[in-house]
């Protein structure tokens, strides 16, 4: 993608212009960010995706009685009359079940796919919404279908209301309103908070980004370093040839403690562990996601073409595939970075690969993560 080249999607911003003014920073409201915009994916559509098993979704009722949440599978039957007003429901990942939508999420990759996540799409009733919120990501809302109106604000009190189902800001403040129409597109920045409502039917796409937690990082990471055999660390039983007798035997011997942080610094000192381990949990894939395998040789030979629910990445010395790592480098590493760039590369790149870096590809193929042009 050419980042420095002008976008109706981002109000004729170029991606460069918008990430440095606007992402994590402020909001932009863009006018037929998508001029024409017709959605590939309709309310029956939606409303099939909503009660599969293995997709993730919820119906939101805003009742006389308060707020309601059913979470999937959500079979038609346990949908709302599309008389009744104020309901909603959301389906996560449609991109994954959906060529049209993987599709309409390539035009967001001017962000790292490290943080792109997925499309969820709402579907609601007139006055249907989840109430006024916060998310701790960012998102591009694109409106798809009808009308919804807009509240968005600076809230510096982010206190939740108490026993709602959802996370419903107590305290809330609108600084700007707009009614987005189809085409139209919203980003804002993580915990700025907002309030959509449908006005008449309407369906709206979100396209979120993951921002990983601190915790959750470094708890993947560990975890990772857990499960590999450390040659460099090596099986040193400790010693303490050295150790006095002790009135209090309870106490951890200052010793020991030292040589658990050398044992721990010892295992951190290789990179390539950590780059590999952080490529390998970037690129797993959701758990409800699974792949078409087969036991047919496919014939790759025209071109290869990733599978839309595959995710591949890579760093300067490792390919990283739905969860995998791959140490490669010379041409092999140009041609795959390539693929994980295009999602696709051709039968002329195709041709100059190594003969392991093709029976990879095979390998690949079988598992269902890419396919044959």
């Amino acid at each position: 993608m050419n980042t420095d080249q002008p976008l109706a999607l981002l109000g004729g911003l170029t991606p460069s212009q918008f990430m440095k003014r606007h992402w994590q920073k402020k909001p932009l409201l863009v006018r037929n960010a998508i001029p024409g915009f017709v959605p590939c994916v309709g309310r029956a559509d939606l409303v099939a995706l909503a009660g599969e098993e293995g997709v993730e979704s919820r119906l939101i009722v805003d009742s006389p009685k308060g707020w309601k949440m059913k979470h999937s599978p959500l079979p038609k039957r346990s949908l709302p009359p599309l008389s009744q007003k104020k309901w909603t429901f959301l389906v996560q990942g449609v991109d994954l079940h959906h060529d049209g939508v993987h599709a309409l999420m390539q035009q967001f990759r001017f962000v790292p796919d490290a943080r792109l996540d997925d499309v969820m799409i709402s579907y609601a009733t007139d006055g249907g919404g989840v109430g006024p919120h916060f998310d701790s990501y960012d998102v591009f809302l694109l409106q798809a279908h009808g009308q919804r109106r807009w509240r968005i604000g600076r809230n510096k009190d982010l206190s939740l209301q108490p026993g709602v189902p959802l996370k419903i800001l107590r305290n809330f403040e609108a600084e700007e309103e707009f009614v987005l129409n189809p085409g139209d597109m919203l980003y804002l920045p993580p915990k700025y908070a907002h309030d959509g409502v449908a006005e008449g039917e309407c369906m709206t796409w979100s396209m979120g980004f993951r921002a990983p937690r601190a915790g959750e990082l470094a708890r993947e990471l560990l975890l990772g370093l857990a499960d590999e055999s450390f040659e460099g660390v090596g099986d040193d039983l400790y010693r303490d040839p050295q150790q006095a007798a002790v009135s209090s035997p309870a106490a951890i011997p200052t010793a020991l403690a030292g040589f658990a942080r050398q044992v721990v610094e010892k295992a951190l000192e290789n990179p390539q562990l950590l780059d590999s381990l952080l490529g390998e949990y970037l690129s797993e894939p959701k758990a409800h996601v699974w792949f078409d395998s087969t036991q047919a040789e496919s014939d790759l030979s025209e071109g290869v073409q990733l599978d839309r629910r595959t995710k591949m990445m890579y760093d300067a010395k490792h390919i990283f595939i739905n969860g995998e790592s791959f140490k490669v480098g010379g041409r092999d590493a140009i041609v795959l970075r390539q693929l994980a760039d295009d999602r696709g590369i051709s039968a002329q790149k195709y041709k100059i690969l190594s003969a392991d870096a093709k029976e990879a590809l095979q390998d690949w193929a079988s598992a269902g993560w890419l396919r044959a042009c």
